[in-house]
């Protein structure tokens, strides 16, 4: 093995796993080369389903991936840790210690060898240096994040519960600051919470005592998608009882409310930031590659970084050129899925002496689901250029069939059908709402 080209992938995020998937299956099987993953955690969760782990409506436990076990069956390697340095002198990633819950050093720090690196450490939250954004919001980059909002609000759900038994007021404050895909998807997921947990004990608590609110700094809401995808978002939040502010850019978050550019209050005792991303800011210091302002790896359309052409970066991590345009391709789960195939390309390529294969973006469209109770979107037509406005049940099929692919490409069509069958039983078993 050692005399064998190490590709070393950092990050098994959606494109990351789907891209050491891919290559194990190819060259790891065969012998062709060594793969590793590199991940700070042990189990992989599809990130646009956060929402939904924090909200309760999506058990993580039964959706997750352990990172052994599948580098077993898909013949790579898995190494336990954070990314923390580069040495591309010596070819070396370097992973910081790896510590328990009580602090303690279970691995000390160490390198790892590479011949081609791939870096695709995702994204995490861009509060905009926002005072108090850090000391008093939540947020979901991450499944522990999602499990940790998870428990605080069955537990303020709780305590709210109690206070209207004793006949105490009651209203429970919830605000979602940005109103993109994630943000616009928790408030419909907590307004089906406010609904179901009722039935499973907490009856004196009505879904009309919980308050949510979407708030946006543009003047609607999804302001990177069509206008017509926007108001019928905007529509569907204002059935469900959410309330919708748009224009109203966020100054400073205190423990019980927000306070407006404007100086307006706004009462809230949970608060979820989801108003932007930006990279990790690690990336801004490794070993002289190139970043933009928001940390992001800059790379070229073949997605090799422009400072060192043994090293790669794709998905939200990296800025990629997109060509006609000056904007680089944009940090969607479906990017870097288009991604993640391309590479796989380059890199079987590059272990043959050809060429590598330059990345070309297809937006194949947005969907915007509202829980149960409806969702829309457009697609986009490969011929005409031109989108197609959909809702409801066939919108609805179409969003449940992107994460079916990301199964796919993760297990093949065998077990992912297998899988399928084994959510509809637990769900048929289980209640609606995890609630623990």
């Amino acid at each position: 093995m050692e005399t064998l080209h190490h590709i070393v992938v950092v990050g098994g995020g959606a494109g990351g796993l789907e891209l050491v998937t891919s290559l194990g299956d190819k060259l790891g099987r065969k012998q062709k080369a060594r793969i590793s993953l590199v991940d700070a955690g042990l189990t992989h969760v599809w990130k646009p389903l956060l929402h939904e782990v924090a909200s309760g409506s999506l058990d993580a436990n039964a959706n997750e991936i352990n990172y052994r076990a599948h580098a077993r069956k898909h013949h790579y390697e898995f190494q336990l840790g954070r990314m923390s340095g580069l040495d591309r002198a010596n070819k070396h990633i370097i992973i910081a210690p790896f510590r328990d819950e009580d602090g303690q050093e279970v691995v000390p720090e160490r390198r790892l060898q590479y011949d081609t690196l791939v870096i695709a450490v995702g994204s995490t939250a861009n509060d905009f240096g926002t005072p108090g954004a850090q000391e008093h919001c939540l947020f979901l980059d991450s499944l522990k994040q999602a499990r940790r909002f998870h428990n605080l609000m069955l537990n303020a759900f709780l305590r709210k519960n109690h206070e209207a038994l004793q006949g105490q007021p009651h209203t429970l404050n919830i605000s979602i600051i940005g109103a993109g895909a994630t943000g616009v998807e928790l408030a419909a997921e907590l307004r089906l919470a406010s609904r179901e947990l009722p039935i499973y004990g907490m009856n004196h608590l009505k879904s009309s005592d919980v308050s949510i609110s979407v708030i946006e700094a543009a003047d609607r809401i999804l302001p990177a998608l069509p206008g017509r995808l926007s108001s019928a978002a905007t529509r569907e939040l204002e059935r469900q009882k959410v309330q919708v502010l748009t224009g109203q850019p966020v100054s400073e978050v205190r423990n019980d409310r927000l306070i407006m550019k404007d100086g307006t209050e706004l009462p809230s005792e949970m608060t979820i930031w989801a108003a932007g991303i930006k990279a990790p800011p690690f990336l801004a210091e490794l070993d002289g590659l190139e970043t933009n302002r928001g940390n992001q790896l800059i790379v070229e359309q073949t997605l090799r970084t422009t400072k060192d052409p043994d090293i790669f970066a794709f998905g939200d991590c990296a800025a990629c050129p997109q060509p006609d345009s000056d904007r680089p391709v944009p940090p969607r789960a479906q990017a870097a899925h288009q991604q993640a195939d391309t590479l796989f390309k380059t890199l079987c390529h590059r272990l043959e002496g050809k060429e590598a294969v330059p990345f070309v973006y297809n937006d194949h469209g947005s969907l915007i689901n509202f829980s149960k109770y409806t969702t829309v979107g457009n697609l986009m037509g490969n011929l005409s250029g031109r989108s197609m406005y959909i809702e409801g049940k066939v919108a609805r099929l179409f969003y449940v069939s992107l994460y079916r692919m990301h199964q796919v490409a993760l297990h093949g069509f065998l077990r992912t059908g297998v899988i399928w069958l084994m959510d509809k039983i637990s769900r048929a078993m289980h209640p609606r709402l995890k609630l623990h």
